[in-house]
């Protein structure tokens, strides 16, 4: 097995001549080695994988310490797997910004209010019934509250859950009748896709994003894809054929949704435009299945920053990079002036309507990800899914982490047997082996990345409309970083990751 290399010389920071398009500067790529083991202390194989931790990202600027939230596990959702937070801090070049170290310092794991862990089988699995959650678990958004708890976004449910600092869960917020999945007789189906589930969430779309507002009040969930009914094809419902998104606005104090919008991804006649050719064109029933949110961000002036990205780019479909991607991109949305649609129904249609406005959304990206990457002569990942402001810079300016989600460097056959993802690198060789047997000579498991933006303070104040002292940071980061008390208590300081 490949060992982890976490010094600097992983590091590739690489000052670009011109920045992209955008708001931002990419500065450096840092790759954490497929082959790394948590801190969790659990065996075997894939139990204790350093992978998927870049489902969503947080800050603590108080302590200078980012934490990760696995989502599912390796698996798919048919392999036990308990869910968990990465803590980890970065040596960050206080004069560039660029990510020069990696060092993880805790795993917590995920727990049930009644102490048993959580696991990321699928619903039916680990409950026996396809309309019980039970200790069904797939975490995809993070976010900090004011008393050092979390909340994490589910895709199973789908749920908002707030845990306390070791882990526990403590409360589940209540989740909106109209965003359940359920079969056309009315019968709750959590396990089901389209060929048996009518309404609600698309399987595997649940809440991907999740942020809290800067005063720690309110909350924002979020969909990756519009609901199974809410778009159209043809006669049909089907929400594989709209761009409507839903974002729940929550009361945190309450835990009551009190408020939904429509976020309207980018459309395919854009995102195509920027694939060479026509042969990789996405088509219609692709609009909201592989395109989609990964990640949402509050900003100190009541706006938010949305991660959207396409499932295409180097991943455990496509371990050679050698497919064309499309969308990859951060985008800043204002809430202000859209309509709330709680008790308003898409469904069997992909406009919206008549009296219906969405979310306000940037004309142009705030960052290109993918262009950003490509100009640095750099892959582009598939999955990029969450994102954190980091330190302030020596010079007064801001950072922007991205991470992204390697799937464990797994994937699975119809049969949902589990195997190994090896490559030997973009455009080289891959192969598939047991779930955890060695890779083929010259051939490694999928790395996690981290990439590293720059932002001046000007650019900063463009974006959220206010410039905070440095002695306020902290405050301004509060819907990005997560406090860590018991966890940095059981760190380990300066040991490196182990493979």
């Amino acid at each position: 097995m490949r060992r982890p290399s976490l010094a600097p010389a992983a590091v590739l920071a690489v000052l670009l001549a011109a920045p992209p398009a955008g708001a931002a500067t990419l500065v450096s790529q840092f790759a954490v080695p497929g082959g790394a083991v948590d801190r969790s202390g659990l065996s075997g194989a894939g139990q204790n994988r350093l992978g998927g931790f870049g489902s969503d990202l947080s800050y603590d600027a108080a302590t200078g310490t980012f934490y990760g939230t696995t989502d599912r596990g390796p698996g798919g959702g048919v392999l036990s797997y308990q869910p968990r937070l990465q803590t980890f801090t970065l040596d960050i070049d206080h004069a560039t910004g660029a990510i020069r170290g990696f060092d993880l310092q805790a795993t917590t794991l995920f727990t049930q209010a009644n102490g048993n862990p959580y696991t990321g089988l699928n619903p039916t699995l680990a409950s026996g019934s396809m309309a019980t959650l039970g200790g069904s678990l797939d975490p995809e958004g993070l976010a900090r509250l004011p008393n050092g708890h979390v909340l994490v976004s589910d895709e199973y449910g789908p749920s908002v859950i707030e845990f306390d600092q070791t882990g526990r869960a403590v409360r589940t917020f209540a989740v909106p009748a109209n965003l359940v999945p359920k079969r056309a007789n009315g019968n709750v189906d959590y396990t089901g896709d389209r060929d048996t589930v009518a309404t609600g969430r698309q399987d595997n779309r649940g809440f991907e994003g999740l942020t809290v507002s800067a005063d720690g009040k309110t909350a924002y969930a979020m969909l990756q894809d519009p609901l199974f009914e809410e778009g159209a094809n043809g006669s049909k419902a089907d929400g594989r054929y709209s761009r409507n998104v839903r974002i729940v606005q929550y009361d945190v104090a309450t835990g009551q949704p009190t408020k939904q919008y429509i976020y309207q991804l980018e459309s395919l006649s854009d995102i195509n435009s920027r694939i060479d050719g026509t042969a990789q064109d996405f088509e219609a029933k692709h609009q909201g299945r592989s395109i989609g949110i990964s990640a949402i961000q509050a900003l100190p002036n009541g706006t938010l920053l949305v991660l959207e990205r396409d499932n295409r780019g180097l991943g455990v479909d496509d371990p050679i990079g050698a497919n064309t991607v499309g969308e990859k991109r951060i985008w800043q949305i204002d809430l202000s002036k859209a309509t709330d649609v709680s008790t308003i129904s898409l469904k069997g249609t992909n406009d919206l309507p008549a009296g219906v406005t969405p979310v306000a959304k940037s004309a142009t990206a705030f960052i290109d990800i993918a262009a950003a990457l490509k100009a640095m002569g750099l892959t582009v990942p598939e999955k990029i899914e969450g994102f954190a402001f980091g330190p302030r810079l020596a010079d007064g300016s801001y950072t922007l982490i991205v991470a992204t989600d390697n799937d464990y460097s797994v994937t699975q056959n119809g049969g949902g047997t589990q195997f190994d993802v090896c490559t030997s690198g973009v455009g080289g060789a891959s192969s598939t082996v047991a779930l955890g047997a060695a890779c083929p000579e010259g051939q490694h498991l999928l790395d996690s990345y981290l990439y590293s933006f720059r932002l001046s303070e000007a650019e900063y104040a463009s974006l959220a409309g206010v410039v905070p002292e440095p002695a306020t940071w902290a405050t301004m980061t509060l819907g990005f970083g997560l406090i860590g008390a018991a966890a940095r208590r059981r760190r380990r300081r300066g040991a490196a990751v182990t493979a």
